[in-house]
């Protein structure tokens, strides 16, 4: 990130704050995205998000720090419009029937994978996006989020095992209904 182009844009630059827009929006939408799974509430949390960022830019002691400066504000967006939205709306998968079995595949092992991620807390989810998503180290994840190492370290184990055991269950066979006997 250009911390020359931070730092004008916390002088009150609005071209400058436009250009750190194109330069981190799609990065923080796909965030709000991956914590929050809905298109909408992603759309809304990244404008809340900006709109913050707006909002505190000029208060940002260390411009070099921006980026996870502002995924931690997109991260407590996320926080909010989940709270707000009470319920997940599910995805739209493409129809299934003109699909080959090779595509159908991908698409049940890809609709297994978002019912387990849509089981996880909202604050599992933004660990497992910044940490497995964005790549970021469980240190690193922490300060984004203002949460202690071990509880970035617990939250990201926990979700992992949240996740395998979704996975679990949805691959285990129905078990078969009593028949009685004649």
């Amino acid at each position: 990130m250009d911390t020359q182009l931070v730092i004008r844009a916390q002088g009150g630059d609005e071209v400058a704050f436009a250009d750190l827009t194109v330069a981190v929006g799609g990065q923080l939408h796909r965030v709000a995205y991956g914590i929050l799974r809905d298109r909408g509430l992603a759309e809304d949390a990244t404008q809340q998000a900006f709109a913050r960022i707006w909002r505190k830019l000029p208060g940002l002691n260390d411009p070099a720090r921006f980026e996870a400066w502002a995924y931690r504000l997109v991260v407590h967006a996320c926080y909010a419009e989940a709270r707000r939205a009470r319920r997940w709306l599910p995805g739209l998968l493409p129809g299934r029937e003109h699909l080959a079995p090779d595509e159908t595949r991908a698409v049940d092992d890809r609709d297994q994978l978002e019912r387990g991620f849509r089981r996880l807390s909202v604050e599992q989810r933004a660990v497992i996006v910044l940490h497995d998503y964005l790549g970021l180290p469980l240190s690193e994840v922490a300060r984004t989020l203002g949460i202690p190492a071990g509880t970035a370290r617990s939250r990201h184990d926990r979700a992992m095992t949240k996740l395998r055991q979704a996975l679990g269950a949805d691959a285990a066979p129905a078990p078969l209904a009593p028949t009685e006997a004649p």
